[in-house]
């Protein structure tokens, strides 16, 4: 007889138990109630099948899926059509995204049309906010799926995305500067870079929180989402401060 074998109570989480299990060596485990009685015991074919199914859904978070390892094995070798039907839903909302990126350009024509080397950097902030907000959305997709929610991270990256902007901002002016000979147009792309990242750090964080409260998982629509909304604001207000500032 085992004098103090392990024992969990009827609420006892059961991949706690399993665990306990098998750290203490066990083949099984005693359930006792809050005052000590036996109420039964988990036996071995229980606490494999609770380990088994535990660690498939483990692999799924690690690897971004939400709900169950069956489910991304079934996204992977899904049809053209259900690849489609999944796909391309985002994929327009990305292209009317486009379109207004295209029609605030157009916006700006004057401007532009009086100062070309305003355009030589709207690619590049562009960029740079999608980096920033690729790199925030991929941490946020992962912390959610292996449940750590938005509210834990909203400060830290709020805070590195200020301060990569600020970075950023700072190193690129002497370079447009340089390039252009324009302090004002560095000054302006400096301010952008840094209101960008910090603008693409927000929708970072936010898209995933809400797609993940709608019951819909992150990975699939973050991506494609994000840009619509981060590439449009990133270059009203680069244009935005060019016009002030210069």
């Amino acid at each position: 007889m085992d004098p103090d074998p392990p024992t969990v109570t009827p609420d006892t989480d059961e991949e706690h138990a399993a665990w306990q299990a098998a750290q203490d060596g066990k083949p099984g485990l005693a359930v006792v109630d809050a005052d000590g009685r036996f109420r039964g015991l988990i036996a071995p074919q229980q606490l494999l099948t609770v380990l088994a199914h535990e660690h498939d859904e483990d692999l799924a978070r690690l690897g971004g899926f939400l709900h169950s390892v069956e489910a991304a094995r079934a996204s992977s070798v899904e049809t053209v059509v259900r690849r489609l039907w999944h796909r391309l839903p985002w994929l327009l909302v990305g292209l009317l995204g486009a379109m207004l990126s295209a029609g605030l350009m157009a916006g700006f024509e004057k401007q532009l049309d009086a100062n070309l080397a305003v355009a030589y950097f709207v690619p590049g902030i562009v960029y740079l906010a999608d980096a920033v907000g690729t790199q925030t959305e991929t941490l946020a997709i992962r912390g959610l799926s292996v449940g750590i929610g938005i509210r834990r991270i909203v400060g830290p990256e709020v805070l590195t995305g200020f301060w990569v902007g600020t970075i950023l901002g700072v190193v690129m002016a002497p370079m447009v500067a340089l390039m252009t000979g324009d302090w004002e147009l560095a000054a302006a792309v400096a301010v952008a870079v840094l209101s960008a990242s910090a603008i693409a750090t927000t929708v970072a964080m936010a898209l995933p929180w809400l797609l993940h409260r709608l019951g819909r998982d992150p990975a699939c629509g973050s991506g494609q989402l994000a840009p619509v909304l981060r590439d449009p604001l990133s270059i009203v207000i680069y244009l935005a401060v060019t016009t002030f500032l210069t």
